[in-house]
Protein backbone atom coordinates (compact mmCIF):
# COMPACT_ATOMS: atom_id res chain seq x y z
CA UNK A 1 0.00 0.00 0.00
CA UNK A 2 1.27 3.37 -0.87
CA UNK A 3 1.49 6.38 1.34
CA UNK A 4 -1.44 8.18 -0.40
CA UNK A 5 -3.71 5.13 -0.12
CA UNK A 6 -3.15 5.01 3.63
CA UNK A 7 -4.01 8.73 4.01
CA UNK A 8 -7.25 8.44 1.95
CA UNK A 9 -8.51 5.42 3.89
CA UNK A 10 -8.98 7.23 7.23
CA UNK A 11 -10.57 10.24 5.48
CA UNK A 12 -13.19 7.94 3.89
CA UNK A 13 -13.94 6.43 7.29
CA UNK A 14 -14.14 9.89 8.85
CA UNK A 15 -16.50 11.07 6.09
CA UNK A 16 -18.75 8.02 6.59
CA UNK A 17 -18.75 8.65 10.31
CA UNK A 18 -19.67 12.33 9.76
CA UNK A 19 -22.49 11.34 7.38
CA UNK A 20 -23.80 8.76 9.84
CA UNK A 21 -23.77 11.21 12.76
CA UNK A 22 -25.37 13.95 10.62
CA UNK A 23 -28.14 11.55 9.55
CA UNK A 24 -28.66 10.45 13.13
CA UNK A 25 -28.86 14.11 14.24
CA UNK A 26 -31.48 14.86 11.57
CA UNK A 27 -33.57 11.82 12.62
CA UNK A 28 -33.30 12.82 16.27
CA UNK A 29 -34.40 16.38 15.40
CA UNK A 30 -37.37 15.09 13.37
CA UNK A 31 -38.41 12.80 16.21
CA UNK A 32 -38.26 15.72 18.67
CA UNK A 33 -40.26 17.95 16.33
CA UNK A 34 -42.90 15.22 15.94
CA UNK A 35 -43.15 14.77 19.72
CA UNK A 36 -43.70 18.49 20.21
CA UNK A 37 -45.71 19.14 17.05
CA UNK A 38 -48.26 16.31 17.30
CA UNK A 39 -50.05 17.67 20.41
CA UNK A 40 -49.97 21.22 19.02
CA UNK A 41 -51.51 20.12 15.71
CA UNK A 42 -54.06 18.02 17.59
CA UNK A 43 -55.02 21.03 19.73
CA UNK A 44 -55.44 23.24 16.66
CA UNK A 45 -57.47 20.70 14.66
CA UNK A 46 -59.63 19.32 17.50
CA UNK A 47 -62.45 21.89 17.17
CA UNK A 48 -62.93 20.93 13.53
CA UNK A 49 -62.99 17.19 14.22
CA UNK A 50 -64.83 17.00 17.54
CA UNK A 51 -68.59 17.55 17.43
CA UNK A 52 -70.31 20.18 19.51
CA UNK A 53 -71.97 18.77 22.61
CA UNK A 54 -75.78 18.96 22.50
CA UNK A 55 -77.74 18.67 25.72
CA UNK A 56 -81.45 19.10 26.46
CA UNK A 57 -82.02 21.61 29.29
CA UNK A 58 -85.36 22.22 30.99
CA UNK A 59 -86.29 25.91 31.15
CA UNK A 60 -89.72 25.76 32.78
CA UNK A 61 -93.18 24.23 32.81
CA UNK A 62 -95.42 24.70 29.77
CA UNK A 63 -98.05 26.57 31.80
CA UNK A 64 -95.45 29.24 32.79
CA UNK A 65 -95.37 30.66 29.25
CA UNK A 66 -98.18 32.70 27.65
CA UNK A 67 -98.89 32.20 23.97
CA UNK A 68 -97.25 35.00 21.94
CA UNK A 69 -94.96 36.31 24.73
CA UNK A 70 -91.21 36.28 24.14
CA UNK A 71 -89.29 35.74 27.38
CA UNK A 72 -85.68 35.29 28.30
CA UNK A 73 -84.88 31.90 29.84
CA UNK A 74 -81.61 30.92 31.51
CA UNK A 75 -80.06 27.47 31.50
CA UNK A 76 -76.71 25.76 31.96
CA UNK A 77 -74.32 25.88 28.99
CA UNK A 78 -73.92 22.65 27.01
CA UNK A 79 -70.22 22.40 27.80
CA UNK A 80 -69.63 23.87 31.28
CA UNK A 81 -66.12 23.94 32.66
CA UNK A 82 -65.25 23.91 36.37
CA UNK A 83 -63.84 27.47 36.24
CA UNK A 84 -66.75 29.02 34.27
CA UNK A 85 -68.33 30.71 37.28
CA UNK A 86 -71.37 32.78 36.22
CA UNK A 87 -70.56 32.03 32.57
CA UNK A 88 -71.72 28.49 33.25
CA UNK A 89 -75.24 29.74 32.43
CA UNK A 90 -76.46 31.14 29.15
CA UNK A 91 -79.81 32.43 27.92
CA UNK A 92 -82.21 32.18 25.03
CA UNK A 93 -85.34 33.98 23.87
CA UNK A 94 -88.33 31.62 24.10
CA UNK A 95 -91.80 32.14 22.65
CA UNK A 96 -94.86 29.88 22.71
CA UNK A 97 -96.29 30.32 19.21
CA UNK A 98 -99.36 28.13 19.78
CA UNK A 99 -100.47 25.66 22.41
CA UNK A 100 -97.43 23.41 23.01
CA UNK A 101 -95.41 24.80 20.06
CA UNK A 102 -92.34 26.80 21.08
CA UNK A 103 -89.47 28.56 19.29
CA UNK A 104 -86.19 29.59 20.90
CA UNK A 105 -83.50 31.92 19.59
CA UNK A 106 -79.97 32.42 20.76
CA UNK A 107 -79.42 35.53 22.79
CA UNK A 108 -76.15 36.16 20.91
CA UNK A 109 -75.97 38.36 17.81
CA UNK A 110 -74.48 36.59 14.80
CA UNK A 111 -72.29 39.63 14.07
CA UNK A 112 -69.93 39.56 17.06
CA UNK A 113 -71.81 37.62 19.74
CA UNK A 114 -73.19 40.59 21.67
CA UNK A 115 -76.39 39.88 23.64
CA UNK A 116 -79.56 40.93 21.82
CA UNK A 117 -82.64 42.18 23.65
CA UNK A 118 -86.32 41.77 22.79
CA UNK A 119 -88.38 44.91 22.27
CA UNK A 120 -92.02 43.84 22.68
CA UNK A 121 -93.51 47.10 21.35
CA UNK A 122 -91.59 46.90 18.09
CA UNK A 123 -91.63 43.08 17.96
CA UNK A 124 -87.87 43.14 17.18
CA UNK A 125 -84.64 41.76 18.60
CA UNK A 126 -82.06 44.56 18.90
CA UNK A 127 -78.29 44.37 19.28
CA UNK A 128 -77.25 47.52 21.17
CA UNK A 129 -73.55 47.26 20.30
CA UNK A 130 -73.51 47.65 16.51
CA UNK A 131 -77.12 48.35 15.54
CA UNK A 132 -78.14 44.86 14.49
CA UNK A 133 -81.90 44.38 14.14
CA UNK A 134 -83.72 41.05 13.84
CA UNK A 135 -87.41 40.53 13.08
CA UNK A 136 -89.78 38.54 15.28
CA UNK A 137 -88.76 35.30 13.51
CA UNK A 138 -85.02 35.94 14.04
CA UNK A 139 -84.29 37.05 10.46
CA UNK A 140 -81.93 39.99 9.88
CA UNK A 141 -83.93 43.20 9.42
CA UNK A 142 -81.07 45.74 9.48
CA UNK A 143 -77.47 46.34 10.46
CA UNK A 144 -74.29 44.30 10.17
CA UNK A 145 -75.37 40.76 11.22
CA UNK A 146 -74.47 38.34 8.42
CA UNK A 147 -77.25 35.82 9.15
CA UNK A 148 -80.36 35.18 11.24
CA UNK A 149 -80.30 34.43 14.95
CA UNK A 150 -79.45 30.83 15.71
CA UNK A 151 -82.61 28.90 16.49
CA UNK A 152 -82.48 26.20 19.18
CA UNK A 153 -84.51 23.00 18.88
CA UNK A 154 -87.31 22.98 21.48
CA UNK A 155 -89.43 20.10 22.77
CA UNK A 156 -92.04 19.53 25.44
CA UNK A 157 -91.36 16.50 27.63
CA UNK A 158 -93.42 15.57 30.70
CA UNK A 159 -94.88 19.07 30.91
CA UNK A 160 -91.45 20.72 30.79
CA UNK A 161 -90.16 22.92 27.98
CA UNK A 162 -86.64 21.82 27.02
CA UNK A 163 -84.08 23.54 24.78
CA UNK A 164 -81.31 21.60 23.05
CA UNK A 165 -78.22 23.62 23.83
CA UNK A 166 -74.84 23.95 22.19
CA UNK A 167 -71.83 26.08 23.17
CA UNK A 168 -72.42 29.76 22.34
CA UNK A 169 -73.67 29.60 18.75
CA UNK A 170 -72.14 32.27 16.55
CA UNK A 171 -71.91 30.37 13.29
Amino acid sequence: MTQTERKSEPSVILQLRRDLLAGFSVLLGLAGAALIGAPVIGFLLAPFVRGKPRVWRAVGRVDQFKIGDTVQVTFENANPLPWDGFLRNTSAWLRQESQGHFVAYSINCTHLGCPVRWEPGAQLFLCPCHGGVYSRDGQVAAGPPPRALVQYPVRVQNGLVEIQTTPIPLV
